[in-house]
């Protein structure tokens, strides 16, 4: 005999499973065709300029209309299968000096560069989820400003600059609190970016090597808790 408990368990599992989107048939969840950015960078997205100071004056992108459904993650994909790689040229060699200045090569691990940082930056700003989106809108035109701020300065394009040059770009922007006025929404774009580099690099081998991270590794036995730890709780191992 089926029990109350278990028909009202059976009853609210196929009330939720009916609520799914996709579960009411067999359509996808969506038939919007995927939104991709344009190659080589959206022309609506505008550098930074001086003297602005929040981030809602940056040039937004498109608005996403849809992403279609899920990619197929399980196969193996080239750089690019799933949706357009988008950084212009200019824009992912900036990418790729300012990652090394946040993560240079050091006794702690490689440069950003050498575990394919860049790379996954211009996949992240290039996917057309909403998240994604909205970083990309504040990135790219970040990425476009630190040219035009080294170019103002050293006469260069930021990757060409001496390795004390961009510090001091870096200086400026690198604390929202601090920076002045005219720097107020680089800094913003710094943050941004600094967060998304180092999400990439410290999902790499090397990365959790950095931070002391070990991964799922099996234990060949347990040995039950230290005495020390029990001590400190006032408990005593019963279990053995």
């Amino acid at each position: 005999m089926l029990s109350r408990r278990s028909a009202i368990q059976w009853v609210l599992g196929a009330v939720t499973a009916a609520s799914l989107p996709g579960c009411t048939s067999g359509e996808p969840t969506s038939k919007v065709p995927p939104s991709q950015p344009p190659a080589g960078g959206p022309p609506d997205a505008a550098p930074i300029g001086q003297g602005q100071e929040d981030a809602s004056r940056l040039a937004t992108t498109r608005p996403v209309a849809g992403y279609g459904t899920d990619p197929n993650l399980v196969a193996f994909h080239k750089p690019g299968d799933i949706w357009p790689l988008t950084l212009s040229p200019a824009q992912k060699t900036a990418a790729t000096a300012l990652a090394d200045v946040i993560f240079p090569k050091d006794n702690l691990g490689p440069a950003a560069s050498e575990v394919n940082v860049p790379a996954m930056i211009d996949e992240w700003v290039s996917a057309p989820y909403p998240i994604q989106q909205a970083d990309r809108a504040i990135i790219l035109p970040g990425l476009d400003w630190i040219d035009i701020e080294a170019n103002k300065r050293f006469k260069k394009p930021f990757a060409d600059l001496a390795d004390d040059q961009k510090t001091a770009i870096c200086d400026d922007i690198c604390d929202p609190i601090k920076a002045k006025k005219e720097f107020k929404t680089a800094a913003k774009f710094f943050i941004k970016f600094r967060g998304v580099a180092a999400g990439a690099y410290y999902a790499t081998p090397p990365g959790w090597e950095a931070i002391g991270y070990v991964g799922n590794v099996a234990l060949g036995s347990f040995d039950g808790p230290p005495e020390e730890v029990l001590k400190k709780l006032g408990v005593t191992q019963t279990v053995v």
